[in-house]
């Protein structure tokens, strides 16, 4: 197990690239839903800080890394910069199908973001997955427990299944020694394609039947 705030391993640009654009993904989301429940700006940066980086901050906490956002000046202002777009326009533009598109591309980059974050920290496949699957929802999941909703977990369209498929594939990638570049991509757009699929078909998991 990695010891407390291990120093930064080397990590591919393309890991930034995906982080701003998952944080940005999710922080939009949660801007929306301060803004359906007709919020103040406080609360509705507030919400786009929390569903950009909580995934991510429990994350590194869990594998002992410095909490990404804090020491990484552009997260916050990203974040403060989603809500203030979302606050001065109208709330047309921002529309049902636009958020759950724009959440499955974010959902398969940011995965695959805490997969490779963990596995470079030295985390072991199977926690290094879940920890992709965490960076992946965990955001969401507190963005909806603050908002009095059910979560993702109550539901049963895949979602955190898209996210999973997107870890294991990135775990198995660096397993077999793959080059990184096109293992993230294919994991990334694997994740996004199972998400698309439920938006689309309204897929979901089978609930537990009481009969049986």
């Amino acid at each position: 197990m990695p010891s407390p705030l291990l120093p930064a391993p080397s990590l591919p640009a393309i890991v930034g690239v995906l982080d701003l654009a998952g944080i940005a993904v999710f922080a939009l989301s949660g801007a929306l839903l301060a803004a359906r429940m007709r919020q103040t700006l406080v609360t509705m940066t507030f919400f786009a800080l929390v569903t950009g980086v909580g995934g991510g901050s429990i994350r590194d906490l869990l594998i002992g890394a410095p909490v990404f956002w804090v020491r990484d000046p552009a997260v916050a202002p990203v974040c403060l910069g989603v809500a203030l777009v979302t606050w001065f326009t109208p709330h047309r533009w921002w529309d049902r199908p636009v958020l759950e598109w724009a959440d499955a591309v974010g959902l398969g980059a940011y995965a695959v973001l805490g997969t490779a974050k963990a596995l470079a920290y030295g985390v072991a496949p199977v926690p290094a997955m879940l920890m992709g699957v965490i960076t992946g929802c965990v955001g969401g999941i507190i963005r909806d427990v603050l908002a009095g909703r059910p979560s993702i977990l109550m539901r049963p369209e895949l979602y955190v299944t898209a996210a999973a498929l997107s870890s294991v594939l990135c775990a198995g990638g660096k397993a077999l020694a793959l080059p990184d570049a096109p293992v993230w991509t294919v994991a990334a757009l694997a994740g996004f394609a199972l998400r698309g699929a439920a938006i689309h078909w309204r897929l979901g998991l089978p609930t537990y039947d009481s009969r049986n």
